[in-house]
């Protein structure tokens, strides 16, 4: 009399606990003091419980019926990502599934070699497919990390300060691509509203060189600014970025331009009716 042939997920289902044992013990081989063996646990258990009930009804893992798996398997990716695991870590956390997984398989068709064959490739099929989306959904995870690191660095090097009443004043520190200047244009017109300022100071001291698209990018912030009602002067023209804006053709008519953020905000101070007076000791 023939028998039933054991599939995985019959061994999902009726051998969880010992199959939750053994997968433990593989990832405790592993262990990493970035997360607790209680977290490690919770989320083995719900993930095999989540594979066990997915794997009765449908075997395609990218299907509606595991869309629970794979939203674990999201939160998993993203929380190692954030605690900063590497991808591989990331998929070992799942691939470690195999050896136990295998080792039953091998148990339950030791007397079928076609069972065997084709329950161990079914198998790695389910495995090879989650640890697949473990790892796009890792990538993802770290690229909008990254993305949000940088935005913060863009805000946190674009700092706009008030120098005087009326006056206000971004140090340039790096390079002026697209991307930043359009911080800086959020940056600066935010700010002159928020404190009426009459005359903005673009410094580019911290700039290393100006190229077209550099000077391009400062003459759309300047009419930007002068949109808003405001004039702009830009300070820390050193003599060879002077010379390279010659060499390039640059046009800056109509722009005041400074030496250095002093000279520019004696400019500011007198256009703006204001003046500073050394007070002479009694």
């Amino acid at each position: 009399m023939a028998h039933a042939r054991v599939s995985t997920a019959d061994i999902l289902k009726n051998d969880m606990t010992g199959l939750l044992a053994d997968w433990m013990s593989e990832l405790r081989a592993r262990s990493d003091n970035r997360i607790s063996g209680s977290d490690v646990e919770a989320q083995a258990t719900d993930l095999l419980k989540l594979i066990a009930t997915a794997s009765e009804t449908n075997a395609d893992v990218g299907s509606a019926d595991w869309g629970a798996v794979r939203a674990l398997l999201d939160d998993v990716s993203r929380t190692r990502a954030q605690q900063g695991f590497s991808a591989q870590e990331t998929a070992t956390f799942v691939f470690s599934l195999k050896k136990p997984l295998f080792g039953r398989i091998r148990r339950a068709t030791e007397k079928d070699p076609a069972a065997l064959a084709e329950e161990t490739w079914a198998a790695t099929e389910l495995v090879d497919a989650l640890a697949m989306h473990t790892v796009k959904a890792f990538q993802k995870s770290r690229e909008d990390v990254i993305l949000r690191q940088q935005e913060e660095m863009l805000e946190l090097s674009t700092p706009v300060v008030k120098l005087w009443n009326g006056i206000i004043a971004l140090p340039m520190i790096g390079t002026l691509d697209s991307a930043r200047t359009q911080i800086v244009m959020e940056s600066l017109l935010q700010r002159i509203v928020e404190i009426g300022a009459e005359i903005a100071i673009i410094d580019i001291t911290g700039v290393p060189t100006v190229d077209t698209l550099v000077a391009q990018h400062l003459l759309k912030t300047v009419t930007a600014i002068r949109l808003m009602g405001a004039d702009c002067i830009i300070s820390g023209i050193r003599p060879q970025i002077a010379q390279t804006i010659v060499h390039l053709g640059v046009e800056l008519h109509g722009v005041t331009t400074k030496a250095t953020l002093a000279d520019a905000l004696a400019v500011a101070l007198e256009r703006t009716g204001q003046s500073i007076s050394k007070v002479q000791p009694s």
